[in-house]
């Protein structure tokens, strides 16, 4: 169902809530009278250099290598058509539909600033289909992220020219067929407009700006998770003072210690052993969950600068300017956000490292204070949460393999004139796996922590718990018996991709008593 929120792009105030409202909840999108205006104005001086036949690069020179061909005016046409047919050349599994639409309108977007030089009727064109909810497929694979997403982008733009494949939800056909189906007709390029299509670093920006938008969102629930888990294993939130986080000055562990603050306030489970627990201080995976849940969010606040800079980034090569002035440079090459997809890539590799040992402890009887091992009722006959803390373990160490950074590699393209590379399309489909395994290690923890709230039942957590656990035995039943999990995993993922367990945080941090002291 469309949206009735409408996006207005201008090449300059795209956010990320705008892009998942384009990509997830398909909210319409129109260009601005202004930027329309600025893409003639500008348009005008590459029909000038055309006019004059000025050697220029991408307009009337081949690409890459051999930029120093120059072409005849007959056959600038197709020249541009002849750019998108060769470099439509990805391989591997498509980019999802909400993907492929971030894709389409993050390369609206930065064609809407005009610095592109190209028509903004090429540009109306991309917005109808994505109005139309036509997308294309989009290999994952074949972008090294310099000189743009050269093969992910072709094939957007082999769309365009009415070539390759259009989706329409389930319905696939050629892209004429599906482009004439909603009244559309397909794009004649003119000179530069196909270089224009596909320099940029927007495919693997788009993958990026959806998986910095749900790893807020798991940072967030890793608080309730862990919070939940404190409360069964009879953990104290002492190591949350407020004096201990103040005297280090992190301002991300600092936040994070209020969070788990208000997330454990007023719990009868706490009050019932304050006074008689011998124990001095918890393990490190409870007692330093601020400590390492402050830098990750630090680290998130780092990213999301980049990635939101990204979204309106002039990225194109050469760049046409007010003056006149046609400029080649390098700003399509994608070491700032394949460095930040990394960076990111590190971070929630931590929080689901650290997930994963909440739910050892959990499930270990050796370790969880009392409960049943492996939480299971009548166990021996049962294994409960045995096989669920292997199924963390091997996400976990797999999350750990792929933090190893892409944005450190590079191999020389295009015979050499392309000589450093930024991976930086690798790092964002790594990032994007992350994100679902850490997903999956916090359904995970979850269910184990209710599991062991259960058991210490007729006592009550705080009231932020208790709303996580009305919610999780909304949709999962405790575990009475064994029974396939692994289905209980991908309803609790589900309800964690939908933001049910965040949104406990956000209104805490929105309510009056956290909101002054939260990050800006």
């Amino acid at each position: 169902m469309a949206m009735t929120r409408q996006i207005v792009i201008d090449g300059d105030s795209l956010d990320m809530r705008d892009v998942v409202s384009v990509a997830r909840e398909r909210a319409r999108v129109d260009m601005h009278q202004s930027a329309r205006e600025r893409h003639t104005r500008l348009r005008a001086i590459v029909d000038g250099i055309v006019e004059r036949n000025e050697p220029v690069y991408g307009v009337n020179t081949g690409f890459g290598k051999l930029s120093d061909i120059t072409i005849p005016p007959a056959r600038l046409a197709e020249l541009q058509t002849n750019l998108i047919r060769s470099h439509a050349a990805g391989v591997g599994p498509a980019l999802s539909e909400d993907e492929a639409r971030a894709v389409m309108l993050l390369r609206a977007n930065v064609l809407a600033k005009g610095r592109s030089g190209i028509r903004p009727e090429v540009v109306e064109l991309l917005l109808a289909m994505l109005n139309a909810d036509l997308f294309p497929p989009i290999p994952e694979q074949g972008s090294v992220g310099a000189s743009g997403d050269l093969a992910p982008l072709a094939h957007v733009a082999l769309a365009l020219i009415g070539e390759g494949l259009l989706h329409r939800g389930t319905h696939v056909d050629s892209a004429g067929a599906m482009l004439a189906s909603v009244g559309l007709a397909a794009a004649e390029l003119g000179p530069k407009e196909g270089l224009s299509l596909i320099n940029g670093t927007q495919a693997h920006t788009a993958i990026a700006a959806l998986a910095l938008w749900d790893a807020r969102g798991l940072w967030a629930t890793a608080h309730v998770s862990g919070a939940a888990t404190l409360e069964a294993l009879l953990g104290t939130p002492v190591a949350f003072d407020a004096r201990i986080h103040d005297v280090r000055g992190q301002p991300g562990q600092t936040w994070s210690a209020t969070l788990f603050r208000a997330l454990t306030a007023e719990s009868a489970i706490r009050e019932s052993h304050r006074s008689n627990d011998t124990r001095v201080q918890d393990a490190y995976a409870l007692r330093c969950m601020p400590q390492v849940m402050g830098p990750i969010h630090d680290a998130l606040e780092f990213a999301e600068g980049v990635v939101g800079r990204e979204l309106n980034a002039a990225t194109d090569n050469p760049l046409v300017f007010d003056d006149g002035a046609m400029l080649s440079g390098g700003n399509f090459h994608g070491q700032a956000v394949g460095m930040a997809c990394d960076f990111t890539a590190i971070a929630l590799t931590n929080l689901g490292a650290m997930a994963e040992r909440r739910i050892d402890r959990l499930v270990n009887p050796d370790l969880n204070q009392g409960l049943p091992p492996f939480l299971a009722k009548d166990a021996g006959v049962n294994s409960g949460f045995m096989i669920a803390q292997v199924t963390a373990a091997a996400l976990a160490s797999e999350c750990k393999v792929l933090a190893h950074p892409a944005s450190v590699d590079s191999i020389p393209t295009d015979g050499g004139k392309e000589d450093f590379v930024p991976m930086s399309m690798s790092a964002a489909v790594k990032l994007r796996r992350v994100v679902h395994n850490v997903r999956h290690i916090l359904a995970i923890e979850l269910l184990c922590a209710m599991q062991g709230l259960e058991f210490r039942r007729p006592l009550t957590s705080s009231a932020p718990i208790e709303r996580a656990f009305a919610l999780l035995r909304g949709a999962v039943p405790a575990l009475d018996r064994d029974r396939v999990l692994s289905a209980d995993f991908a309803t609790v993922a589900l309800q964690i991709s939908r933001g049910a367990y965040e949104h406990i945080v956000w209104d805490l941090r929105d309510s009056t008593t956290l909101s002054a002291t939260r990050p800006l």
